[in-house]
C-alpha cells in the first residue's frame, strides 16, 4: 500500500456534509484533506468501489466476535479475534467488553488489554469493564453471585488500569457505587457509565455531577422513565452531560421508543450505537457458554434459557440500517450515531470523522449499505 493515496469514485460523507466528484487523500495513515476527483495530484489514486465513503465506525461494548469471548479468553489473542472480526462489517476501533467476572479475570483482562495497547492492535480502543459493581435487581444476564459493592482495592485496580489502557469505560450502577467514588474514576480519566441500575433520578444526577458522563445500553437492565420517578431512562434522557449507548436491533428497543428518545434527547450528549455483540458473531454457531450458562442463538436474539437477552447478534452496519430504514433517521445521522457520537462519548476527536487530520478509518458501503472495505489507518483491513 502507497503511503499517499487518494480514495476515487464514491460520495464521501466527512461526520458533517457530504462531497460529490470528490477524492479523499490520506498519507501517513491520516486524513490530508479531501478534493475535486480531478485536482492535478500528484498521489496514486485507488478506486473505492463503492457508492459511498463513511467514517469508521466506533463500538464501545463488543463482548466478542468471531468465536472468541472476552470472559471465556481474557487474552491478548482474545483481544485481536474479536478488533478483526467486526472489520468486515465496517468497525475500525471497538472496546472489548468485559460484563461481571472475579477479580483474577478482571486482572486477566486488564493485563490483555495493556498488552494490545503495547502490540498496538488495529482497532484495539481500550476496555469496556461492565460490573461488577451493579444491581442485582437489574442484572440482566450477568451472574448475581458475582455482583458486589466497590471498595478501596477495586477501585485502585481501576484506576492503574487507566494508566496502562487508551480508553477504559466502567459501568457502575449509581445505587452501588457513591459520588464520591464516581469523582475519584472520572478524575483518574475512566468514563464512568450507568448501567445495570434501579438508580432514581437524584441518584443518576449526583452521578453525573460527580463526573458520570454516561448511560450503558439505553431502556435496558435500568429503572424506566415513569410518571413520578423519571429513574435511569429519564436521567440519561434529561441530563446534558450524559451520552448513552443503544442496542438498535428491534429487539432490545422498539423503534417508537428510539424515536422518542432521539427526539427528547438533551445536549450535548448524545445517544449513540453498540452492538453489545457477543461471540457468536461472524460464526454459524446456534449457541455458545456464557460465565458457566448457555446462551442460545434463535431468531436474531441471544437468550438464556430463560428468555433472559444475553448480548446481542447484531453489527454496527445492522444497526446503521435499522436505524436509516426501521427509525428513520437520516442517513447521515445514522453514520455519526455509529461514528462521530461514540467518539466524542469517550472524548476522541481523531475518530468518527474524516476532515483534515483524522485518522484514516474509513468504510466503503454499497448503495444498499452493504460493507464493501474497511480501512484502519490508511491500510485496508478487509474486502
Amino acid at each position: 500500500m502507497a503511503e499517499r493515496i487518494a480514495l476515487t469514485g464514491a460520495r464521501i460523507f466527512d461526520g458533517e456534509s457530504w462531497h460529490d466528484r470528490a477524492a479523499l487523500v490520506v498519507s501517513g495513515g491520516l486524513v490530508e484533506g479531501i478534493v475535486a476527483a480531478d485536482s492535478p495530484i500528484d498521489v496514486e489514486r485507488v478506486p473505492a468501489d463503492a457508492e459511498y465513503l463513511v467514517p469508521g465506525f466506533v463500538d464501545l461494548q463488543v463482548n466478542g466476535g468471531g468465536g472468541a469471548l472476552f470472559n471465556q479468553a481474557p487474552t491478548l489473542d482474545a483481544i485481536r479475534t474479536i478488533c478483526a472480526a467486526f472489520t468486515r462489517f465496517g468497525t475500525t476501533a471497538c472496546l472489548p467488553t468485559l460484563i461481571t467476572d472475579t477479580v483474577p479475570v478482571n486482572e486477566a483482562a486488564i493485563a490483555a488489554g495493556a498488552a494490545a495497547a503495547e502490540s498496538d492492535v488495529p482497532g484495539f480502543l481500550g476496555l469496556h469493564l461492565e460490573g461488577p459493581h451493579l444491581s442485582v435487581a437489574r442484572k440482566g444476564a450477568h451472574d448475581p453471585a458475582l455482583i458486589r459493592s466497590m471498595d478501596e482495592s477495586d477501585l485502585h485496580r481501576l484506576l492503574a488500569a487507566r494508566r496502562k489502557l487508551p480508553n477504559l469505560i466502567v459501568t457502575i450502577a449509581a445505587e452501588t457505587v457513591g459520588p464520591e467514588q464516581v469523582s475519584r474514576l472520572a478524575a483518574g480519566g475512566i468514563v464512568v457509565s450507568i448501567g445495570h441500575s434501579e438508580g432514581t433520578y437524584a441518584q443518576v444526577s449526583a452521578a453525573s455531577a460527580a463526573g458520570a458522563s454516561m448511560v450503558t445500553h439505553l431502556f435496558n437492565a435500568q429503572s424506566q422513565l415513569g410518571n413520578r420517578e423519571p429513574g435511569v431512562v429519564g436521567a440519561a434522557l434529561d441530563l446534558g452531560g450524559i451520552s448513552a449507548g443503544l442496542i438498535a436491533d428491534g429487539i432490545h428497543v422498539h423503534p417508537a421508543s428510539i424515536g422518542v428518545a432521539l427526539r427528547a434527547k438533551r445536549g450535548p450528549g448524545q445517544i449513540f450505537l453498540v452492538t453489545d455483540a457477543m461471540s457468536p458473531t461472524g460464526t454459524d454457531w446456534t449457541e455458545f457458554e456464557l460465565t458457566g450458562r448457555t446462551v442460545f442463538r434463535r431468531d436474531g436474539a441471544l437468550r438464556l434459557a430463560d428468555g433472559t437477552l444475553a448480548g446481542a447478534d447484531l453489527t454496527m452496519i445492522d444497526a446503521v440500517r435499522f436505524m436509516h430504514r426501521e427509525v428513520g433517521v437520516p442517513l447521515e445521522e445514522a453514520f455519526r450515531m455509529a461514528s462521530l457520537y461514540p467518539a466524542n462519548a469517550i472524548r476522541d476527536s481523531s475518530r468518527g470523522h474524516l476532515t483534515r487530520g483524522a485518522r484514516a478509518d474509513i468504510v466503503a458501503l454499497s448503495g444498499e449499505l452493504s460493507v464493501r472495505s474497511t480501512w484502519i489507518g490508511g491500510e485496508k483491513v478487509w474486502g
